[in-house]
């Protein structure tokens, strides 16, 4: 198998066909058996649609005339080639020869991709200066994201670009209803694995290099998960006391609902809902490996008749559909297949869905409104619309180490304290 033709066939699907860099790489990455090739499809695949906008900006400057739609391959074997030249440690010759070598299902093309990579090669210089002049190029986010950004965090903006364009640290949860993340911690130091435990989240560990979670100890026993600090303060901030009943919605694949088990493993019931049952079966899967029960139902969140049978939940999880901008660096083709006019439509379903939630809530209960969004049209004023049209709410402020307080809610930026960009908002019902 020709792994750089495998990799142009998965990023195509994302280029090309619209389909998300997971879903792509699940349908390929399983007829790869080895573990180091399976690693450098990924690493060239990742890498590509991380820095897409800079590559395709060097790429139209060396190709004469646009590739034809049904040529999409080609397309991202040349970004994929120049995506070698710039960033791996590939010697130029093998990334040039073996690019190369990936076309003979197409032989027409071969001269070409030759001859740009080498074009390339002799005015790199040149061409890249000529880049820095592309606001979407030099700063590699599509233009409406770079805007989106800079209203609503001026002061954050470059940091927020450009920690979306890095590698994300590999976090740990530590499981803790089988032992402490100190002794988890010493586990991984016993086998060469170095890592930090995180002080403002006692579940949390951060690896110094990531690795395969079968290199993990005791992760097929359910030991030990891998997630984000930021979404890890999900569970703490809910606060679920022994016997409470908890409702987690949009809760696949699942991390969340873990979390809140280990963390209070004598609350009463926890139902899991997700819209969708593929998603959902994973919920379970996860919380089969990890050892933890909770009842799941397939419903839309949206409709608060679909829960109308359930009595009254003293906790509620909203983690809500959102634009996902504070998960670039985890999910680069969230930059290539997210719409300006996704956003609108996205936060008229949050709210639909916060006064869907609202109604399931018993008195004197909370509600945690998350997102992994860091637009603030999704977070601080989606919070300040839900508390104008509901008289019984009031948010409870979130006094942490981490983020920093809003008008409403705290906000984590991305990268800060290694972390995603989130949001959290906690909400109470008056009695």
């Amino acid at each position: 198998m020709n792994l750089r033709g495998c990799a142009a066939q998965i990023l195509s699907r994302v280029i090309c066909d619209g389909q998300s860099l997971t879903a792509a790489l699940d349908s390929q990455l399983p007829k790869i058996h080895d573990h180091q090739d399976r690693a450098f499809v990924q690493a060239l695949c990742y890498g590509v649609i991380r820095h897409y906008f800079a590559l395709d900006c060097l790429l139209g400057k060396l190709l004469s005339k646009p590739l034809k739609q049904k040529d999409g391959d080609i397309k991202a074997l040349l970004l994929m080639g120049l995506y070698q030249l710039q960033h791996m440690r590939v010697k130029q010759h093998a990334a040039v020869s073996e690019t190369v070598a990936a076309t003979k299902h197409k032989p027409w093309s071969k001269s070409l991709v030759n001859a740009v990579l080498r074009n390339y090669l002799r005015d790199a210089e040149t061409l890249t200066s000529a880049c820095s002049h592309d606001s979407q190029a030099s700063l590699n986010h599509p233009d409406w994201i770079i805007l989106k950004i800079q209203q609503c965090w001026p002061e954050h903006a470059e940091q927020i670009l450009s920690a979306n364009d890095q590698n994300p640290p590999m976090a740990l949860r530590v499981n803790v209803l089988q032992g402490s993340r100190d002794a988890y911690l010493d586990l991984l130091t016993q086998q060469g694995i170095a890592a930090q435990a995180v002080d403002f989240c006692a579940s949390a560990l951060i690896l110094d290099q990531p690795l395969g979670v079968e290199q993990l100890p005791g992760f097929s026993d359910g030991r030990v998960s891998v997630q984000d600090v930021a979404a890890q303060l999900a569970a703490g901030l809910l606060d679920v006391q022994p016997g409470q009943r908890v409702l987690d919605l949009c809760a696949a694949p699942g991390g969340k609902t873990a979390a809140i088990l280990e963390l209070q493993p004598e609350l009463g019931s926890l139902l899991a809902v997700d819209v969708d049952a593929k998603r959902l079966q994973r919920v379970t899967e996860n919380l089969q490996r990890l050892q933890l029960k909770a009842d799941s139902l397939v419903a839309d969140a949206s409709q608060p008749s679909t829960l109308a049978d359930q009595p009254l939940f003293e906790r509620i999880l909203l983690d809500a559909p959102c634009s996902g901008l504070g998960v670039i660096r985890r999910h680069p083709d969230i930059k290539l297949l997210r719409r300006e006019t996704d956003i609108a439509a996205l936060q008229s379903l949050q709210a639909q869905i916060l006064d869907a939630a609202w109604q399931l809530l018993a008195p004197g209960g909370v509600l945690l409104y998350a997102t992994c969004s860091i637009l603030k049209q999704e977070n601080e004023y989606q919070i300040a619309g839900f508390l104008n049209r509901h008289a019984d709410a009031l948010e409870y402020p979130i006094e942490a180490a981490w983020g920093e307080a809003r008008h409403h809610g705290r906000q984590i930026i991305t990268g800060s304290l290694q972390m995603d960009g989130f949001y959290y908002a906690k909400l109470g019902k008056s009695h």
